[in-house]
């Protein structure tokens, strides 16, 4: 089941918190003298505690005071309880897996369908587990984190977590009794990896102690555990480096074989890939450090390359899609010959891979819009390409293949179209099976693609929705991200739609360098020294919808969460004259400290170490905490986080929303204390966040128009 894939994949931006070092001057030491706003650093401190509910007592009555907020509120709540939004889920066997949340689920349900029920307008779902149950009967703050079945559907490990952070407690549970055995595999709470090899046998890792965790705060070692032995019984089948990001199994189940492959990242973005034979021995796979491992079809295994690759007469470009079969060498240890499945041109991207029993499908994208194709293998060793016949000019994604099965899921929206769900039996002949009804009327909304010239000569592509025959400037929203690869995609969003573009605001998402858009190249393009080039971009586009009379400086406004929280705060620092408003969520923010905070060591193939002399003075010069002036005039800021968050943590948005206080600027703090880097646990949590942020933004950029009500129900869309 593909609820745990590659580790790697989920440690983005993602972690657990990391010891206090001391990093010298420049106002960001690990000493109370350099850093006046160190003590915000303890997270659960009691008066770090006093200062967060001060700003949440002066943030939160002043926007809920609002004429807007209930109304916003309500209409947000009532879309992301909507009993019509579109159940995604996995498909394993004969089954769709789904987690679903609304008003009277707060905390959720585990439950499954037949997928011949699923496919029809009404499934029969069978509830497995009920969280909100669960929670009450234990007394703890249960969020849900994902399951991994066994092969034969008889168990699964679950993990859950303790007020929505990344740490997790694993515990077995038994499909047909309902209940967790007694004597089933469990994980104490820790930023662990579990899954099954098969029925009887999980590989896993968590913390073992001192030496079992790497700098970044990641497992380092692989155990193999079989049932009925304690887990002080398992035995060592893998260790890393303790300077590495992580170390980690995946198990890909197919009808006739169990593969278990484990990956070793020494840095965000290279990883080396170990076959783990019968015997418990480990045979390092024949690929390079930037090849991504997505699947195995057929006993092919699939992978991309970040880097070109060349092996014996044979070169395949960065961006590729290619298959290797995996026998020749794990039997023989004979170097299989390659298969090239795909390459995007200059202007195109391989987006997302899934690899199912039958084919291997693969989300691509040309010039920021998408396709799906299925790759299948044939008798003599080739492969066929076929395009599948969705919808053009939006975005699509790939939700889950069968691992048992033909069965593949697909699903298609833009910023105008609602999603739509695609189901294919493994004829190539895609079917919509679900659609999500319209959440806001957009028969007056139109996309326009335009592209910006940044600092260096490149054109950086960007979207705009506004309203038809819209005159004049407007209240905009500038959305970015720009970082680890993740491209920014046509979204369908209920939020934007009724809160805003209804209104008469225009929304605008750029592409940026850092991200993923245009291949690895585009991404490589904004990393370590070159991570200007990524605030050069964002305001060059900010600077272009200025010029083209979308805007104003006084009605603009960013936002961006996580890395893009970095990239707001950055460019406020850089460009406040081309802004009216911030709203900076769940940020990056103090980059000279950010490898001693939560996960951030894990990062520095993105962002640099500041320990090392030449790349913390390129961070130096970029930082938005040691760049923060009190002499200088900055646009009103909303900073919002979350206590549990324990990937980049609240740290960076405490001290830039008291330094920036302390300097005499206009600055708003919210701090939830659930929901882990998504700084909401819940619909009810999620809803109030986004109100308070939209609530804010049409506050500070004079936003009055009139909206719409939210219709009989909406889905859940965040910006």
């Amino acid at each position: 089941m593909r609820y745990t894939k590659f580790v790697l994949a989920a440690v983005l931006i993602g972690g657990v918190a990391g010891g206090l070092q001391a990093m010298g001057a420049n106002g960001s030491g690990g000493h109370s003298g350099g850093d006046p706003y160190l003590w915000l650093e303890d997270i659960h401190g009691a008066r770090a505690l006093e200062w967060v509910k001060a700003q949440n007592e002066k943030s939160v009555p002043l926007l809920k005071s609002d004429p807007r907020y209930q109304p916003d509120y309500d209409a947000i709540l009532k879309v992301l309880n909507a009993e019509d939004r579109i159940p995604l889920g996995e498909i394993d066997h004969q089954y769709v897996f789904n987690f679903w949340q609304d008003a009277a689920h707060t905390r959720g349900i585990w439950r499954r369908a037949t997928i011949q029920s699923y496919n029809t307008a009404n499934p029969q779902w069978e509830t497995l587990l009920d969280l909100d149950q669960l929670a009450a009967a234990e007394k703890k703050n249960w969020v849900w984190k994902g399951a991994d079945c066994a092969p034969s559907l008889k168990r699964c490990l679950i993990s859950l977590s303790d007020g929505g952070g990344d740490s997790v407690v694993v515990r077995e549970y038994d499909l047909a009794a309902k209940s967790f055995p007694a004597d089933g595999f469990q994980l104490a709470d820790a930023k662990s990896s579990a899954t099954y090899y098969d029925d009887d046998t999980v590989l896993f890792g968590t913390d073992f102690g001192k030496g079992t965790m790497t700098t970044s705060g990641y497992p380092n070692i692989v155990k193999i555990w079989h049932r009925g032995q304690p887990v002080a019984a398992a035995k060592k089948v893998f260790e890393g480096k303790l300077s590495d990001v992580s170390s980690a199994a995946s198990v890909f189940h197919e009808p006739t074989a169990n593969t278990a492959i484990i990956v070793r990242a020494p840095d965000f973005f290279t990883a080396e890939y170990y076959y783990l034979r019968p015997d418990g021995a480990t045979m390092k796979l024949p690929l390079p450090l930037d090849a991504d491992v997505k699947g195995i079809t057929q006993r092919e295994l699939i992978f991309t390359l970040r880097k070109d690759w060349t092996i014996g007469d044979a070169h395949f470009a960065r961006g590729s899609l290619l298959a290797m079969p995996l026998d020749p060498f794990v039997r023989m240890g004979v170097m299989p010959s390659v298969k090239t499945l795909y390459v995007p041109d200059a202007r195109g991207s391989i987006e997302a891979v899934a690899a199912g029993r039958d084919a291997v499908y693969a989300s691509i994208y040309e010039n920021v819009t998408g396709s799906v194709h299925v790759f299948r293998p044939g008798e003599n060793g080739d492969w066929t390409d076929q395009k599948l016949g969705l919808p053009g000019n939006g975005s699509t994604s790939i939700v889950s293949v069968n691992d048992f099965g033909p069965e593949a899921q697909f699903t298609y929206e833009s910023f105008t179209q609602p999603t739509t769900l695609y189901a294919d039996n493994g004829d190539g002949k895609p079917v919509a099976i679900k659609s999500m009804p319209a959440r806001f009327d957009a028969s007056n909304i139109t996309t326009d693609q335009f592209e910006a010239t940044s600092a260096d000569g490149t054109k950086i592509p960007y979207f705009v929705v506004h309203q038809k025959n819209a005159a004049g400037p407007r209240p905009t929203i500038l959305y970015g991200y720009g970082g680890f690869e993740i491209s920014m995609t046509p979204f369908y969003s209920a939020n934007a739609g009724m809160l805003w573009l209804t209104r008469g605001g225009n929304f605008v998402l750029a592409n940026i360098r850092g991200g993923g858009e245009f291949g690895p190249a585009w991404h490589q393009a904004a990393l370590g020294p070159n991570r200007q080039r990524a605030f050069d971009d964002f305001a060059a586009v900010a600077a272009d919808i200025e010029k083209r009379g979308l805007t104003t400086p006084r009605q603009l406004a960013i936002m961006g969460g996580s890395n893009g929280g970095l990239l707001v705060s950055t460019v406020m620092t850089q460009h406040p004259e081309l802004l009216g408003a911030v709203v900076c969520q769940v940020p990056l923010i103090d980059m000279i400290r950010y490898t001693h905070i939560g996960a951030g060591a894990s990062w520095i193939a993105e962002y640099g170490d500041p320990a090392k002399p030449k790349d913390r003075s390129w961070i130096l010069k970029y930082s938005p905490y040691q760049n923060v002036k009190k002499d200088k005039t900055y646009p009103p800021v909303f900073f919002v986080t979350a206590t549990s968050d324990d990937r980049v943590t609240p740290v960076h948005a405490r001290k830039m929303a008291a330094k920036m206080e302390a300097q005499g600027h206009d600055v708003l703090f919210y701090e939830n204390t659930d929901g882990g880097h998504a700084a909401s646990a819940n619909h009810k949590q999620a809803a109030e966040m986004w109100a308070l942020s939209y609530v804010y933004l049409a506050r500070e950029l004079g936003l009055s128009g009139a909206g719409v009500s939210a219709p009989a129900a909406a889905s859940p869309a965040t910006p």
